[in-house]
Parts: C-alpha cells; sequence; structure tokens
C-alpha cells in the first residue's frame, strides 16, 4: 500500500491543545507533519487507518455487529479487524476508490438510537432502553477498584447495569496506586499509550489513560503521580491530602478529553455525551463545558447530570486558588462562595472562597440526588449545608432516585461469605447464620435471643453517640449486639472498652471487612441506623435483602426505603418492612428497638412476615436505571447550559 497522509484525530501523546497530521505507512506511524488546534475538530472524526484498543476480546464492543456488512454510499463497510489475539483493532473500509481505511467513529446508523427486546442467554428477554446514549461517569471512586462508601458501589454498579440496557458507558476515575496488595485491583487495565497536556496550576500537567473493558464498561483510570500515594483516596491517618483540588481537577480535565482521544472499541465516544458528575470530585465538568469547550463550537449536543451523593462535602477552597482551575476568569462567579460573619477565621477574614460543587449545581443541566427525601432536604436550611437557597431554585431540575443493589453481591441465596443460604421461601439457613455469627464471635449461641447489628462509619453523622448514650441501657435488656466499623479514634476505643464490659452481650469490630459484613448482615435479626442524615443508605437494602430488619432514623433514604411496621394492617396479616423513629434522641432510639426486640421474641408469625416484605422488596439497579434513563431524556430537552 502507498503512503496516505490525513489529519489523525486521535493522537497517541500529544499536548491536549495539539493535535498532530500524521502519516502512515502499511499502518505504521511514520512521523507527524504539522498542527491543526483542538478546537477544530469536526464533532464526528474523520477516517483514520488504525485505531489502537486495549481491553482483551472486550474491544469490540458495541461496534462490530451493527456495522459488519454495512453498505454506505461513498463505499462498502467489511468485517472489523482483528488482532492475534481477537481484539477488534479498526473496521475496514474501502472507498469507491479502493483505499484501505479504519473508522475511527461509527456511522450515524451504526449506533441508532433505538434498541429492540432482545434474548439473554436463558432465552428471557431482558429490557432494553428505548434511546441509548454514549453516557461518561466521572467519579473519585468507582467499586472494585476504589470504594470508601456508597459512591463507589453507585459508580461501580449503575454503569453495568445501564450497559446491559443498551447504553456505551465509559468511568472515568484515577488510577491509585498506594503500595498494597489493592493495587493489584488495576491489574487488568492497560496503559492505552495516550497521554495529554493538561493546563492548570500554572502550567502544563500531563496525565496518562489506562483502560480495562469489563462488564459491556470501558472502566477508565487518569495516571498522574498524585494518585500515587499511601493512604484512601482523599486522605490519610493525618488528615484530607493537601492537594485534593489539584488532584481532582486533573481528573476532570481529563475527563472532558477522555471522549474525545480515546479510541475505545476502535472509535472514540465523540462529543455527544451524557457527563454524570458525581460529588464535589467531579464538579468541574459542566463549568468546563460550558465555558472551555461549547464556546469552540466542542461539546455542544453534550449534556451533564451532577449526582449529589453527600452535601456536606462540597470542595470548597480560599478564593485566590480559581486561578489554578484551568477556567476562564469571567466565570469566577460560577463558583464564588461567601461564608457568613459568624463562620470566619479573623476580623480580616472576607470568607471568600471558591465552592466546586456550587459550580456544578448552577452549570449542569440536570441534578439528581440518590433518593427522593434527600433531595427535599437539601432544599431546607437544616439539610442544604449553605447551598439550600440554590438547590431550591433550581427546584424544576431536581430529582432524587433511590440507589440499587448489586443483586449478584448481595444475593442470601449464593453468598460465598455466609455459613448457610436462604430466600424468602425458605427462611431456615437465617437461623444457621446467625449461630454461626454467634459462635464465630464467641457470644453465647442463643437463637431465640434478639441480636442487633451496626455496620459503618464511625463517626458523628452515623449517630454513633446515640448508641453510646444508649448502651448501658440497651444492655440491661436480653439482647446481644455486634457493631463493624472504624473511623473516630475515640469511638473505635470505646468500641474496645464497651466489649470488655459487657462480655457476653457486645461485640465490636473495629475495621472494615467485607465477608464479615456479610455474615453480620445474614446473622444479624435487627440492623440499626441512627443516621443524623442519610442521602440514600445501602446497608438498610442489604439487611432487607437479607431478611433482617432495619430499625432507622426518619431521615432521607432511610425514611423513603423502610415502611413503618403496622401489625393491624391487611386484617391483621401487618404490613411495613421495620421502625423507623423521630426525633432522634436515645429515648426514641431505644423504644423502636425494644419494641422491634418484643415482636421478635413474642411475635413470631409477625416477624416471619417483616422478613418476607423485606426480601421481596425491589431495589434492584435495572429499576433504577429505568428511572436515570427518564431524567437523561429530560436533560436533552432543553438546550444545554451556556453561561
Amino acid at each position: 500500500m502507498e503512503s496516505l497522509k490525513f489529519t489523525s484525530l486521535i493522537p497517541c501523546k500529544a499536548s491536549v491543545n495539539l493535535i498532530p497530521t500524521t502519516t502512515f505507512v502499511n499502518h505504521e506511524v511514520i512521523g507527524q507533519v504539522g498542527f491543526v488546534p483542538l478546537w477544530k475538530r469536526s464533532a464526528r472524526p474523520a477516517l483514520r487507518l488504525r485505531a489502537q484498543v486495549s481491553g482483551g476480546s472486550g474491544g469490540a464492543q458495541d461496534g462490530a455487529s451493527a456495522l459488519e456488512d454495512q453498505r454506505e454510499e461513498k463505499g462498502v463497510l467489511l468485517g472489523a479487524e482483528t488482532d492475534s489475539s481477537g481484539s477488534v483493532i479498526g473496521f475496514n473500509l474501502i472507498p469507491p476508490n479502493g483505499e484501505l481505511k479504519v473508522l475511527d467513529s461509527p456511522p450515524e446508523d451504526a449506533t441508532s438510537d433505538r434498541v429492540d427486546e432482545t434474548e439473554d442467554i436463558d432465552g428471557k428477554e431482558k429490557s432494553k432502553a428505548k434511546v441509548t446514549r454514549n453516557i461518561v461517569f466521572v467519579t473519585a471512586e468507582a467499586a472494585p477498584y476504589s470504594k470508601t462508601g456508597g459512591l463507589g458501589d453507585v459508580c461501580g454498579s449503575l454503569p453495568i447495569v445501564l450497559a446491559a440496557r443498551g447504553h456505551r458507558v465509559m468511568v472515568v476515575s484515577p488510577r491509585y496506586q498506594n503500595g498494597t496488595a489493592v493495587d493489584k485491583k488495576f491489574s487488568g487495565a492497560l496503559d492505552l499509550d495516550t497521554h495529554i497536556k493538561i493546563y492548570c496550576f500554572g502550567g502544563d500537567q500531563e496525565v496518562a489513560f489506562f483502560h480495562e473493558y469489563r462488564e459491556g464498561v470501558d472502566w477508565v483510570f487518569v495516571d498522574h503521580p498524585s494518585f500515587h500515594r499511601p493512604g484512601n483516596p482523599y486522605g490519610d491517618s493525618f488528615g484530607a491530602f493537601g492537594d485534593n483540588q489539584f488532584r481532582f481537577t486533573l481528573l476532570c480535565h481529563a475527563a472532558c478529553e477522555a471522549p474525545l482521544v480515546l479510541p475505545l472499541g476502535g472509535y472514540t465516544y465523540g462529543e455527544k455525551c451524557l457527563f454524570m458528575v458525581n460529588d464535589w470530585h467531579a464538579g468541574l465538568v459542566p463549568l468546563l463545558l460550558a465555558a472551555k469547550y461549547r464556546p469552540y463550537g466542542v461539546y455542544k449536543d453534550a449534556r451533564s447530570v451532577v449526582v449529589i451523593h453527600n452535601l456536606a462535602h462540597q470542595g470548597v477552597e480560599p478564593a485566590v486558588t480559581f486561578k489554578n482551575l484551568g477556567i476562564p476568569p469571567e466565570w469566577y462567579g460560577a463558583l464564588e462562595w461567601v461564608f457568613p460573619t459568624w463562620a470566619r477565621t479573623h476580623a480580616l477574614d472576607t470568607g471568600e472562597a471558591v465552592n466546586i460543587l456550587k459550580g456544578a449545581i448552577v452549570t449542569s443541566d440536570r441534578i439528581l440526588t440518590v433518593s427522593e427525601g434527600y433531595s427535599w432536604e437539601i432544599t431546607t436550611v437544616e439539610g442544604g449545608y449553605g447551598l439550600n437557597e440554590l438547590l431550591s431554585s433550581r427546584k424544576s431540575i431536581l430529582t432524587g432516585i433511590t440507589n440499587g443493589v448489586d443483586v449478584v453481591e448481595w444475593d442470601p441465596s449464593s453468598d460465598v461469605h455466609i455459613a448457610s443460604h436462604y430466600s424468602a421461601d425458605d427462611l431456615s439457613g437465617k437461623v444457621q447464620c446467625k449461630l454461626a455469627l454467634q459462635k464465630e464471635l464467641g457470644l453465647p449461641i442463643r437463637p431465640d435471643c434478639p441480636l442487633i447489628g451496626f455496620i459503618g462509619r464511625l463517626d458523628y453523622q452515623k449517630g454513633i453517640d446515640l448508641i453510646q448514650s444508649g448502651m448501658p441501657q440497651l444492655m440491661e435488656d436480653d439482647v446481644q449486639f455486634v457493631m463493624l466499623g472504624s473511623g473516630d479514634p475515640l469511638c473505635e476505643d470505646w468500641m474496645r472498652a464497651a466489649e470488655a464490659t459487657y462480655k457476653d452481650k457486645f461485640r465490636g469490630w473495629v475495621g472494615f471487612n467485607v465477608p464479615v459484613s456479610h455474615r453480620i448482615t445474614a446473622g444479624c435479626d435487627i440492623l440499626l441506623m441512627p443516621s443524623r442524615f442519610e442521602p440514600c443508605g445501602l446497608n438498610q437494602l442489604y439487611a432487607m435483602r437479607y431478611g433482617t430488619v432495619p430499625v432507622v432514623h426518619s431521615t432521607g433514604g432511610l425514611r423513603d426505603t423502610v415502611l413503618n411496621f403496622n401489625p393491624y394492617a391487611q386484617g391483621g396479616q401487618g404490613d411495613g418492612t421495620g421502625w423507623t423513629f423521630s426525633p432522634l434522641t436515645k429515648e426514641s432510639m431505644l423504644a423502636a428497638l425494644r419494641l422491634a426486640c418484643r415482636t421478635f421474641t413474642e411475635y413470631k408469625p409477625s416477624w416471619e412476615g417483616l422478613m418476607k416484605r423485606c426480601m421481596e422488596r425491589d431495589f434492584t439497579w435495572e429499576s433504577a436505571a429505568v428511572k436515570y434513563e427518564q431524567v437523561f431524556e429530560w436533560a436533552f430537552i432543553d438546550p444545554p447550559y451556556v453561561g
């Protein structure tokens, strides 16, 4: 084949602002002959001879079958071209002149908006989305690669379900490396050999991309030395990292470039994307779309949805740091934040700051929270953390959707971590799980004694102080109590002291252990969650799936998901899935716990009905995904935010 020259729109290594024009001979790069500005790239990339793909056999993804044997007016599109491992490395296009080329981006009709019902392996029809989209999740954590709480669970599960419904889904998060065995979780991600330069914090910052195609999703990891250090994604034993604003600014810029420069599955995601912006760490994305890209005609058809998992964390830093964010100065107002006088450190403190989550709320096309109750709470003075007026003003685009549960990981009929399997039709294994847990913890083996559990962070939000103050009175009753969690060192010390004081009734497990959390969820009769606020809460959903009855404070997602028990409903058959209590006091918490324990001890038929109703509740990600898709549709009805 003779040499061909054309503009390559996907550089292997290039500055973010410069796109090389490359010469190819027999599909090999032989040199760069010029540059064109990033902003002049077309909405749909040009044809090129070969696109690099990582991710094993999954590299074909959605494109191969749709493009095979397809005929176009300008030429014939043949089957996908693969390498020796079977990975798709391009799509062969023979134009009228006979030259062989490979598509970087699929033809318009190769990614149809309409997807019909299809059959899965078992022959059962699986629901598919009526309209499919290119969706880009931007998040600080995504399980199983990184996780500290519910954010990691959501961004590790929802993308997989959306991909199964026909969407093309990418998740962009940092490639954390902390020098421990946890680093192996990223071992399946391969270096894409694509480096870009991001201008922020006074200079060019170079980042790389790693990629793994798993369960229908493109998992993309942004690599930079600032993500390589001991600790969790946000800090270590000494507290939060001082450069978190820098680290997550890199994530946001890189996430905006990823759909444009990464040839995943043979072609890029392109500009018509829907960005799912999770919490403040990803909050610069909608601002960058509006301020950096759309003025130059890029991402004019993209939309952004900010998902608030916890409004208490907003990414607030001194106002002087605005110049580091790589955003035009005229956009300062979107991030501007002024602390009230009482919150300032001294008389000369002007209280001026930048608030990244505020900027995301201002510039995003839709706003989501992780439960219906929380979507209302954040518009109140008590739950709005200073943003309640802004959120109230955007109430027309604010929606709450309750998180789902990973029904594969959390399934009492197949859970590998528990002693005995069971289901709503056969609850006998539940007792065996309880006996095994009592034995493991060294508690007296008593199947008829109510066993209460707590799983969560040991901090003020989770109501640990109520548990501490109420424990002496609770331990006077015939109950057993087990706690699993870490956090406040004083709370951890209290757990150790309580175990020594109540030797036959209390056990505390300091730290977090996934198998143990499964065994506690399966083995306990009651799960206690006295949270001060809870955007959604997942532990109560896991508990109900395992027939463990929740006792929760009536707030946020807890109030949405736990239905208060009414023994007189349905002709005395009962209704409800647990107990909610309010106000948040030791007395109301103890009253609810004692009512639950009495029902367990004295009203076995009612308790069995509670367990079965809990296990029959539908909190799957499949049902939540349908609601997310409705929000996607709403986001594309109106024009994008342009300021």
